[in-house]
């Protein structure tokens, strides 16, 4: 093949995470020939549909979109094989390619993925890494094949996974940090120096979707533990605990705590102590202290405000059956 400089890219995505690799590329001197994206969904209380981030950021540059509901027809498939594509940048997109797509373009097809493979292939990389306790994550440039994320390694970026990190603070670091490993992985492409890597399965490791039933705090487990789950469900689908106020049973959801290195007898779940400084409960090991909470119907607010609208007993918190 010969060389070239300047490629013609059909680029996935559809959510925020794929905007600043998009947003890269059209400051490229790369052509983004065509963009697919998730189709329209109903959003707000009115439930019209809503265009999303990709789709927002492609039409204002005049790109054209593509929404097929699938990409395993054979029409959704001649509309891309026509855009006659040197490559196709996929970034969250959310649908399965067929082998005819991932063959159509002249150099294949590579992937963004938030996590640094073989660890935490699948749908929640950076949330699962979080809840896991991992001290590192990062992102991988990928060759896609038609299995899930096990395609080979082209480059990875690592960054640090801080306590205080948050699902939405690691979303956005490594979604810049993609977009500038995607930049750096591209000439590399094109002067055939990069230098494939396979995944070793043995090391593989599946981050399932994330779902509202695992935001119920169980306070029989450690502190560390649920400081993990909540800064991994933060911002979505968020921890939460059940709360007694007023003789009334509330769910208070946890946006923001952390670990104090105090052994407790009492039971876990119990209130221990409840200040401007936070609301620490007994857990299976050390204490840990919520920082910032809501009620339903209500907005996040710091606990030195909840404790001064609120009287909050010294009962045990509710925990999973």
């Amino acid at each position: 093949m010969s060389l070239m400089s300047k490629l013609k890219i059909i680029f996935a995505g559809t959510p925020d995470f794929s905007v600043p690799p998009l947003q890269a590329l059209i400051e490229s001197e790369h052509e983004v020939v065509a963009v697919y994206t998730q189709p329209d969904r109903p959003s707000g209380r009115g439930r019209k549909l809503k265009p999303g981030p990709v789709k927002q950021r492609a039409l204002e540059h005049n790109i054209p979109v593509h929404q097929p509901l699938s990409l395993k027809n054979e029409d959704a498939q001649k509309i891309l094989i026509e855009h006659r594509a040197d490559l196709m940048v996929v970034v969250a997109y959310g649908l399965i390619l067929p082998v005819e797509v991932l063959q159509a373009p002249k150099l294949g097809c590579i992937n963004i993925h938030a996590s640094l493979l073989p660890r935490w292939r699948g749908a929640a990389p950076i949330q699962r890494a979080i809840l896991a306790g991992d001290k590192e994550s990062g992102v991988t440039i990928m060759q896609m094949d038609k299995g899930l994320d096990t395609g080979d390694m082209l480059l990875k970026k690592t960054c640090a996974i801080k306590t205080d990190d948050t699902g939405s603070s690691l979303h956005d670091r490594l979604s810049v940090m993609g977009a500038d490993a995607l930049i750096e992985t591209l000439p590399m492409i094109i002067n055939q120096t990069v230098q494939p890597e396979p995944q070793n399965n043995d090391d593989a490791c599946y981050a399932e979707k994330l779902n509202k039933a695992e935001a119920l705090l169980d306070w029989q487990q450690p502190a560390e533990s649920l400081r993990n789950k909540i800064n991994a469900f933060n911002a979505w689908p968020v921890a939460q605990t059940e709360i007694k106020l007023k003789d009334k049973i509330q769910m208070l959801r946890i946006w923001q705590a952390e670990v104090i290195s105090e052994a407790s007898t009492k039971t876990p779940g119990t209130v221990l102590k409840c200040n401007k400084q936070g609301i620490d409960i007994a857990t299976a090991d050390n204490v840990l202290r919520l920082l910032t909470v809501q009620l339903p119907g209500g907005k996040p607010m710091q606990v030195h405000a909840f404790v001064n609208a609120h009287d909050i007993t010294d009962e045990v918190l509710g925990s999973p059956a």
